[in-house]
């Protein structure tokens, strides 16, 4: 039976107590990786009322997802960020990650653009919450953010236009148009706001908004119909398939795995109609 951990920081043995499983020492060092000396603080803090949800944590979602291959540290980050917001109760876990984000090489501007880019797809509160977190981490670091500001004005829906096609060609017209005889305002605010107000940002370019979003969508749950859209936006903007996959498997720790599993149904109807085999 394989060894439990004895103290705060003590490896998991493997089955014949040779030390470290390999699962608990790659996932150690991922975390190290993008969190920092500090990366284990609240795994060690599980000791004394459930050890095996701290080797869980560690094993599974850093040794086994985070050391994945397909995105990089910065793309994962951007991923988790998205699905932590949408869960909307996880300012713990969502300051860690934003954090994380920093050590790997994100800027404070950037995180915040992420969270920003959100709020079409999952409100203002949750977007507002998440914010507070991210300000919380920056004094706590002695981070000092220059805030993206963007001049208003200017033909927003024209804007927004040509940035709907751009991400999701005429598809994405047509979703708008299809709104005409019942809700036309609410097709305008879609163009106006999500594409000529968000996505028109500067700060982060199309792919990473996309994994943002996907994160956000996956784990908000529910949105079958809006995860579809993105997946095809996705692969548009040039992630790749492998790329979008992992991207679903990314989110599983945060958002567990009937909303993955979901999204992978999803996705693998987009791939079907679009001629994709990616394994």
């Amino acid at each position: 039976m394989a060894a439990t951990l004895t103290r705060p920081g003590a490896a998991v043995a493997d089955s014949a107590g040779r030390g470290p499983s390999e699962r608990y020492a790659r996932g150690v060092a991922r975390m190290k990786e993008i969190a920092g000396k500090d990366a284990l603080d609240t795994v060690e803090a599980l000791q004394d009322i459930a050890p095996d949800l701290g080797r869980f944590v560690v094993e599974f979602a850093y040794g086994d997802v985070h050391a994945r291959p397909g995105l990089d540290v910065r793309q994962r980050q951007l991923v988790t960020l998205g699905a932590l917001t949408a869960a909307g109760d996880s300012t713990p876990q969502l300051r860690f990650h934003i954090g994380a984000a920093l050590h790997v090489g994100l800027d404070a501007a950037q995180v915040v653009e992420a969270l920003i880019h959100l709020v079409p797809f999952l409100g203002f509160p949750r977007t507002l919450n998440a914010v507070a977190a991210a300000r919380t981490v920056f004094e706590e670091r002695g981070v000092r953010i220059e805030p993206i500001e963007v001049e208003p004005g200017g033909d927003r829906y024209a804007r927004g236009e040509d940035k709907l096609r751009e991400v999701d060609g005429e598809h994405g017209i047509e979703v708008i148009e299809s709104l005409n005889d019942v809700a036309p305002d609410l097709g305008r605010y879609i163009v106006e706001f999500t594409f000529g107000d968000i996505y028109a940002r500067p700060g982060l370019n199309a792919r990473q908004r996309q994994l943002v979003t996907l994160g956000g969508l996956i784990a908000f749950g529910d949105t079958a119909p809006q995860q579809k859209v993105h997946f095809n936006a996705s692969l548009r903007v040039g992630l790749s398939p492998r790329q979008v996959i992992e991207t679903v498997i990314q989110a599983v720790p945060y958002t567990g795995f009937p909303r993955a599993l979901n999204a992978v149904s999803v996705l693998r109807e987009v791939f079907e109609e679009r001629g994709i085999r990616p394994v």
